[in-house]
C-alpha cells in the first residue's frame, strides 16, 4: 500500500474505532512494509491486538496495539480527544512493561507517538494522517514499529535537571551579594523552581509564569509586586486578572516573600523557564539545587551525585521487596476467590467476590498506612524514590486486580507516606519540593490528575531539627542539657547519613556538642566510632523497641572494622543483617568514595552478600565459613605492634634545612642539633621513595628552657608549630607546645635496643612490609613491629598474615585501601608454635623452621632492595655528620626519573615473576612453619588460623 492510498482510505474516515483499528494498523504495516502482528508472534502474546484481560471498565484489553519492547497503542475515532486516549494509556502502562513508547491514534486525523524512557525528557512526535506522504514522518512510525531507539530524546532527565540547577546558582549567588538573608533566598528560588514546574505540567494556566516574565524584562521595577501577587493567589487560590490560579501552598506559599530583582536577574529567571520543567528528575534535583543555595557546598556544583540505582539498592531489599511477596500472596487468594466466583452463581458467587474485594481493600490498606523514614533525609532523593516505589506497588496492585476482574480506585498513596529529619534548613525545604514534583509527575506520568485542594499537601512529616540529640533547657537556674532525639515510628528506616570520622567530629559539631553525642550514647556507641553509627545504632534501637520493622543504611566502608564494627555486632543481636553490600562507589557531598550498605529486618529474609545467597552475613560483612569478628587478642602479640610518633605540628622540615642545622656550630648547652634532627618516615616513604623529610623532636620529657638551647631547630619550632598548637584545644598541647603530641613511649624506648624494625603504612594498596633503618623515626602513618629479626619479617609478609590482616583490617579512602591495625590485624594473629612475638629472636638460632623462613625473608628483602635502588642507577653517600643511615641518591638525572618509577606499589602491581617465586618460597616456609601443606585455599587459611586463635585465647589467663 502506498502512503497515497492509505490517506485516501483513511483521511477523515467515518469508521468507529472498534470496527475499523486492527484493519488501520494492518494497513500502515503494508504501508511501511513492516511485517503485522500474526507475521511476527502468531500467539499474540508478544506482538498483537487487544492485549491483556478484559476489564471491567469496558474494552478488552490494556492496549489495542501492543509490541513488547517497542509500544503501547490505542484507537479512538476521528477527531476524538487523544490526551484522554494518551492517559488511558498511561495508566495500563505498568501492566505492558512500560514499552518505550506510547502511541494514541485517531482513524481519520491524527497518530501520536510519546516517548516513556525512564530517563530521558519526554517527547511528542505528532503525524497527521495526511502527511503521511511526508517521508521523515513515514520514518517516525517506521522507527516505532522495529527500532524505537531511534525515536529516543537525546538529553536525559539528569542533563536536564543539571542545566536548570545551574542557572538558579547563579541567582542565588547575586542575591546572597546583596545582602540578603540565605535561607530566605533558598526559600524565594524554590517557589520560583516550583512555579516553573508547576507552569509546565499545566497546574499554572496559559503560561502565567512566563508571561510575568517577559512583562518583567520590560520594566523590572514591576517584578516584585507582579510575583508577590502570584504567590499570594497560590496561597490560598485566586486570581490573577481574569486567570484562576489554583490553591497551592503547603508551606511553600505560605507568605508573599519575594525579592526584587534588576532586569540581568530576571534574564536569569527566563533563561531557566524556557526548559521544560515537567521532566526534571527529583532524584538529584534536591541534591543539585542544594549545592547552589547553600554557600558551603558552592564548590560541589559541578561534582558527581547519587544516582537512583544506588539508591535502589536499599528501598528495593527494604521496602519493594517484602510489600511485593505481600501482594503476590494476596493476589493468590484474589485469583482462587474470582476463579470460584466465576464458577459459581448466585449468593456463593457474590460472597466470593467480596471475600476478594476485601484482601485488595486490606492490601491496599496496608500499602497506603506504610510509612518511610530517612532520618538524614537531605534534600529529599532516598524519600522521593521511595514514595514512587509505594506508588508504584499500589499501581501494580491496582492493574493486576482489575485483570482479575474487581474494579480499580484512584490512588490513595501521597506524600504524607514519607518522613523525614533533616538538620539543614535549605535541604529540609528542598526535600519536600522535591517529593511535590515527585508526586505530581507520577500522578500524570500515569494518567492522573494531579491532587487539589490544595493542591501541595502540607509535609509537616519532613522536619528541620538534629536526628540525634535534643536540647532540654533547663528549669529556672539549672542547667540545660542534651538528651537523645526521638524518632517517629515508621515501617522502614533508610537513608545515606553523614561521614565524618571520630576524629573530625569536634571540627565539625564544636568540642561540646560532640561530647555531649558521646555521652547521650555512652555504652552504645564507642567513643572512638564514626558519626554513621550513630545512625545505625538507633535505627537497631528503632528495630528492637517495635518502632520499625526494616532499615537500610549506607554507611562508611569502615563499619566493617574497630570501633565501627561494634555498633554493628550490637545490631545482630537485634535483628537479622539479610542485605549486605560490604564495598560499592558511592558520592558523598560531591566525592566519589567507598561505602558499605547494611539492612536489617526482624523478619526471616533470604540473606544476599554482594548480591549473592548466603547462609549469614558477619558483623565485618562476610560470610565466609568462619566467623573473623569472634577472633581474640593474643597475650603473646601484646605490646609488640605500635603506632609510630604522632607529632600533631609542623615539626618536620627538608633534607637540605636539616643539614644546615646538623652543619650548625656547637649550641651553647655544648651539643650538636643532631640530638634533635632524625630522617622521618611515613606510609608514602615506605610505598613510594623516601622523600628526604626530617624532623626536629626534643623527645618526651625536655624542658622549654633546654629545647630552646638548640638553637635553630627551636627557632623553627617557636615559628611554625607554637601558634598552630595555642590554638589547640587539649591544654596539654598547649602547656607542652615545642613537644610531639603523640611521642610513643613505649616505640621510643624500644627502638634503641633494636638494629632496626619493621613497619607497615597504616594504609596502603598492598600489604607491605620493610625493615626500617636505625635512626629513622617512623611516623604516625606507620605501624612498627618492634622486631629486627628477618624471620617474623618473613611472617608478615607471608600470604598467611596478610589475608588474616585484609579480612581483620577495614578499608579507608576513595581507592578503598585495606588499614592496617595494631588491636585487630596484629594481636589477633596467630604466630606458628615456638615464633611468637614474645619469644626473643636469640631462640632461633636453632628452630629450623625459624632459619628457613629468615633465609626467603632475607632472600625477598635482598631481591626487592636491588630492584629499588640497583647500583647502576644510585649512589651511597654517608651523611653530613655520622649516626644516621646513608644517603640513597640517583647517579645522574636520568637516573632520578628512572627511579621515580622504582616503588614498592609499582612493583606489587606488576608483580614480576621473580617475586612471585621469592613470595611462594616464603610461604612454602612460612607454611611449613604451622604443618600445613602449601597449597591451602584462601579460606582454608582463614579456617585454620581461626581455629588456632581460638585454641591459645582459651589457653590465655
Amino acid at each position: 500500500m502506498t502512503p497515497q492510498q492509505f490517506i485516501s482510505k483513511w483521511l477523515n474516515s467515518a469508521l468507529k474505532e472498534r470496527a475499523a483499528a486492527q484493519e488501520h494498523f494492518l494497513d500502515l504495516c503494508r504501508m511501511l512494509d513492516e511485517p503485522t502482528p500474526a507475521d511476527v508472534d502468531p500467539t499474540g502474546k508478544d506482538y498483537g491486538f487487544e492485549v491483556g484481560a478484559s476489564k471491567t471498565t469496558g474494552g478488552n484489553g490494556f492496549a489495542d496495539v501492543f509490541k513488547r519492547g517497542h509500544f503501547g497503542w490505542e484507537y479512538k475515532g476521528t477527531k476524538a480527544n487523544l490526551d484522554t486516549a494518551f492517559s488511558q494509556l498511561q495508566r495500563y502502562a505498568v501492566a505492558l512493561d512500560n514499552p518505550p513508547l506510547l502511541i494514541v491514534s485517531d482513524i481519520g486525523t491524527t497518530i501520536r507517538i510519546h516517548t516513556n524512557w525512564t530517563n530521558s525528557v519526554s517527547k511528542v512526535y505528532e503525524i497527521a494522517i495526511a502527511d503521511l506522504g511526508d517521508p521523515e514522518k513515514r520514518g517516525w512510525l517506521k522507527a516505532a514499529l522495529s527500532d524505537p531507539e531511534v525515536l529516543r530524546p537525546s538529553k536525559t532527565r539528569q542533563q536536564l535537571t543539571e542545566e536548570v540547577a545551574g542557572e538558579f546558582a547563579e541567582l542565588a549567588r547575586l542575591l546572597r551579594q546583596r545582602g540578603h538573608d540565605a535561607e530566605q533566598v533558598a526559600h524565594f528560588i524554590n517557589r520560583l523552581v516550583f512555579c516553573m514546574f508547576a507552569e509546565d505540567v499545566k497546574l499554572l494556566p496559559d503560561n502565567i509564569f512566563m508571561r510575568m516574565l517577559e512583562r518583567a524584562l520590560d520594566d523590572p521595577s514591576q517584578f516584585e509586586g507582579f510575583a508577590r501577587s502570584l504567590f499570594t493567589a497560590m496561597k490560598s487560590g485566586g486570581h490573577i486578572g481574569f486567570e484562576k490560579v489554583a490553591w497551592f501552598n503547603g508551606g511553600l506559599f505560605n507568605d508573599d516573600l519575594v525579592f526584587a530583582l534588576d532586569k540581568k536577574e530576571i534574564g536569569i529567571v527566563h533563561r531557566a523557564a524556557k526548559h521544560f520543567w515537567g521532566d526534571v528528575d527529583p532524584s538529584i534535583l534536591g541534591t543539585l539545587f542544594e549545592r547552589g543555595l547553600d554557600p558551603d557546598k558552592r564548590s560541589q556544583l559541578g561534582a558527581h551525585y547519587t544516582d537512583r540505582d544506588k539508591i535502589m539498592m536499599i528501598i528495593n531489599p527494604v521496602i519493594v521487596e517484602p510489600l511485593t511477596a505481600e501482594w503476590e500472596k494476596a493476589k493468590a487468594e484474589i485469583t482462587a476467590l474470582m476463579d470460584k466466583a466465576a464458577s459459581s452463581k448466585g449468593g456463593t458467587a457474590t460472597k466470593a467476590r467480596n471475600q476478594a474485594q476485601a484482601v485488595l481493600d486490606a492490601h491496599l490498606k496496608r500499602l497506603a498506612d506504610f510509612r518511610v523514614l530517612d532520618p538524614a533525609c537531605g534534600s529529599g532523593n532516598f524519600l522521593y524514590l521511595a514514595l514512587r516505589a509505594l506508588k508504584d506497588l499500589e499501581h501494580r496492585a491496582q492493574v493486576e486486580a482489575e485483570a482479575l476482574g474487581l474494579p480499580r480506585g484512584f490512588p490513595r498513596i501521597g506524600p504524607e507516606v514519607v518522613k523525614g529529619i533533616e538538620i539543614n534548613p535549605y535541604a529540609a525545604e528542598l526535600a519536600r519540593v522535591s517529593v511535590w514534583i515527585g508526586e505530581i509527575q507520577w500522578m500524570l506520568k500515569n494518567g492522573f490528575a494531579a491532587s487539589g485542594n490544595p493542591i501541595l499537601k502540607p509535609l509537616e512529616t519532613i522536619e528541620c531539627r538534629d536526628a540525634l540529640m535534643t536540647w532540654v533547657p533547663g528549669e529556672s537556674d539549672e542547667a540545660g542539657r542534651w538528651v537523645e532525639a526521638e524518632w517517629p515510628n515508621a515501617d522502614a528506616i533508610i537513608g545515606n547519613p553523614p561521614f565524618l570520622g571520630d576524629r573530625l567530629l569536634i571540627g565539625r559539631l564544636g568540642e561540646e556538642e560532640s561530647e555531649a553525642l558521646r555521652t547521650v550514647y555512652l555504652q552504645r556507641v564507642p567513643r572512638s566510632a564514626d558519626l554513621v553509627c550513630y545512625w545505625v545504632e538507633k535505627a537497631s534501637s528503632a528495630l528492637e523497641s517495635g518502632k520499625t520493622t526494616a532499615f537500610g543504611l549506607v554507611v562508611t566502608n569502615s563499619i566493617r572494622g574497630g570501633a565501627n564494627r561494634r555498633v554493628v555486632e550490637r545490631a545482630l543481636n537485634k535483628a537479622q543483617l539479610f542485605e549486605a553490600w560490604s564495598d560499592e562507589s558511592w558520592v558523598v557531598d560531591g566525592a566519589a568514595v567507598r561505602v558499605s550498605i547494611i539492612c536489617f529486618d526482624t523478619r526471616t529474609r533470604q540473606i544476599r552478600l554482594n548480591g549473592h545467597a548466603v547462609p549469614e552475613i558477619y558483623a565485618d560483612l562476610t560470610a565466609k565459613a568462619v566467623d573473623l569478628t569472634r577472633a581474640v587478642k593474643l597475650v603473646a602479640n601484646r605490646g609488640v605492634c605500635l603506632h609510630g610518633s604522632k607529632k600533631i605540628g609542623s615539626f618536620d622540615i627538608d633534607g637540605n634545612l636539616a643539614r644546615t642545622m646538623l652543619l650548625e656550630p656547637t649550641n651553647p648547652n655544648g651539643r650538636k642539633n643532631a640530638e634533635v634532627l632524625s630522617p622521618v618516615w611515613n606510609g608514602a616513604d615506605v610505598a613510594g621513595r623516601p622523600a628526604d623529610r626530617w624532623i626536629i623532636d626534643f623527645g618526651m620529657t625536655m624542658t622549654e628552657s633546654a629545647a630552646s638551647q638548640f638553637e635553630a631547630p627551636f627557632q623553627h619550632v617557636l615559628q611554625n608549630v607554637k601558634p598552630e598548637r595555642l590554638r589547640n584545644r587539649n591544654p596539654v598541647l598547649v602547656e607542652k607546645w615545642w613537644l610531639h603530641g603523640g611521642p610513643r613511649p613505649a616505640m621510643r624506648n624500644a627502638l634503641p635496643l633494636l638494629s632496626r624494625c619493621i613497619a607497615t603504612p597504616a594504609v596502603s594498596k598492598h600489604r607491605l612490609f620493610v625493615f626500617v633503618p636505625k635512626g629513622i623515626l617512623p611516623d604516625a602513618q606507620l605501624m612498627v613491629t618492634l622486631r629486627d629479626d628477618d624471620t617474623t619479617f618473613g611472617i608478615l609478609h607471608s600470604r598467611f598474615h596478610e589475608l588474616w590482616a585484609l579480612r581483620m583490617g577495614t578499608w579507608l579512602g576513595k581507592g578503598n585501601d585495606p588499614r592496617y591495625t595494631p588491636t585487630t590485624t596484629f594481636e589477633t594473629f596467630p604466630f606458628p608454635e615456638g615464633l611468637t612475638p614474645n619469644i626473643p629472636a636469640a631462640n632461633y638460632a636453632d628452630d629450623p623452621h625459624a632459619i628457613a623462613i629468615g633465609t626467603a625473608a632475607a632472600r625477598l628483602n635482598e631481591l626487592r632492595e636491588n630492584w629499588l635502588n640497583p647500583s647502576d642507577l644510585v649512589r651511597r653517600e654517608p651523611e653530613v655528620v655520622p649516626g644516621y643511615p646513608d644517603r640513597i641518591l640517583p647517579v645522574s638525572e636520568e637516573a632520578a626519573q628512572k627511579l621515580k618509577k622504582r616503588t614498592l606499589t609499582n612493583l606489587y602491581n606488576e608483580r614480576p615473576a621473580w617475586l612471585q617465586h621469592a613470595h611462594k618460597a616464603l610461604d612454602e616456609a612460612v607454611a611449613a612453619a604451622y604443618g600445613w601443606p602449601a597449597d591451602l585455599s584462601d579460606d582454608e587459611i582463614l579456617a585454620r588460623l581461626f581455629e588456632l586463635n581460638q585454641e591459645r585465647a582459651a589457653k590465655q589467663p
